[in-house]
């Protein structure tokens, strides 16, 4: 974990320190600065895992990942716009103006690599990991509480958005890795999140906001419609529709048998690890 988080940060902030006054456009900037130490994580990942572990690293395998990333993209388009239509349903989304779709690359970008290299981390490194020993239940717990509470230190972060994070992201992208036990389905879904809450409708991700997005919003209301400083990730809605739908993949994950008991509920030598092709 400690060799991805050191790739991937000192790569970012080499190259943007390197291109910052380059005149090469805003474009590339973003092009340069997010897809490199996205292909770094991506690689590093790879092949530290299969040297290291002596396996075939089949939660980056390509067997499937046309159909996760297909529906993960879907899934996570959906669950973000239902939650910016019950705000705007209850009169707290006004469309201010709207701009060409030209404008939202930057906002793709950094959401494929926010979403790349959180997904490595947490459901790729600590969620597997910690799978092994502790079994499917508890590692999925620990991890999602590990990355909602890590969310803290956003601007306009609070406890509440910290404990939604880790109910409905935590839990949801916890949920598609053990479901379909590859990385692409996370991502997939955590980039659609992110990218259509900031890139389209304008809104704060996480406390943060994109520069340029397709529709320029304004979202009043109270802060359980709308999430208030942090943005709808902390709204009520999104906290129901994504615990829902990672409770309904749970519930196949335990239907079809994919939870991995704890080591001291089987005897070492009949402990197997997880078949990761489905």
């Amino acid at each position: 974990m400690t060799v991805m988080v050191v790739l991937y940060n000192l790569s970012t902030s080499l190259l943007a320190d390197l291109l910052y006054q380059t005149p090469l456009g805003e474009l590339f900037f973003y092009s340069v600065v997010n897809l490199i130490p996205l292909t770094l994580c991506l690689l590093g990942y790879y092949f530290l895992y299969k040297f290291y572990e002596k396996r075939k690293v089949v939660e980056l395998s390509l067997k499937y990942s046309g159909k996760y990333l297909g529906l993960g993209m879907l899934l996570g388009l959906c669950l973000q716009g239902m939650t910016m239509l019950v705000i705007f349903w209850a009169g707290g989304l006004q469309v201010i103006s709207m701009n060409g779709f030209q404008v939202i690359l930057p906002a793709v970008l950094i959401a494929l690599s926010t979403a790349v290299f959180e997904e490595i981390l947490f459901r790729g490194i600590l969620l597997r990991i910690m799978e092994e020993q502790l079994g499917s239940v508890i590692a999925l717990l620990i991890s999602s509480l590990v990355f909602g509470f890590l969310h803290l230190t956003n601007p306009g972060s609070s406890f509440y958005s910290s404990l939604a994070i880790t109910l409905e992201a935590g839990v949801l992208l916890g949920a598609a890795f053990l479901f379909s036990r590859n990385l692409w389905f996370p991502i997939a879904i955590h980039f659609a999140w992110n990218f259509s809450q900031s890139g389209i409708f304008g809104a704060l991700t996480s406390g943060g906001s994109s520069s340029k997005t397709y529709l320029v919003t304004e979202l009043s209301g109270p802060d359980w419609l709308t999430g208030g400083a942090f943005g709808p990730e902390a709204s009520v809605q999104a906290l129901v529709l994504c615990l829902l739908v990672g409770s309904i993949l749970l519930y196949l994950c335990n239907e079809q048998g994919k939870f991995l008991p704890p080591f001291w509920r089987v005897k070492a030598n009949r402990r197997e690890p997880v078949n990761m092709e489905f």
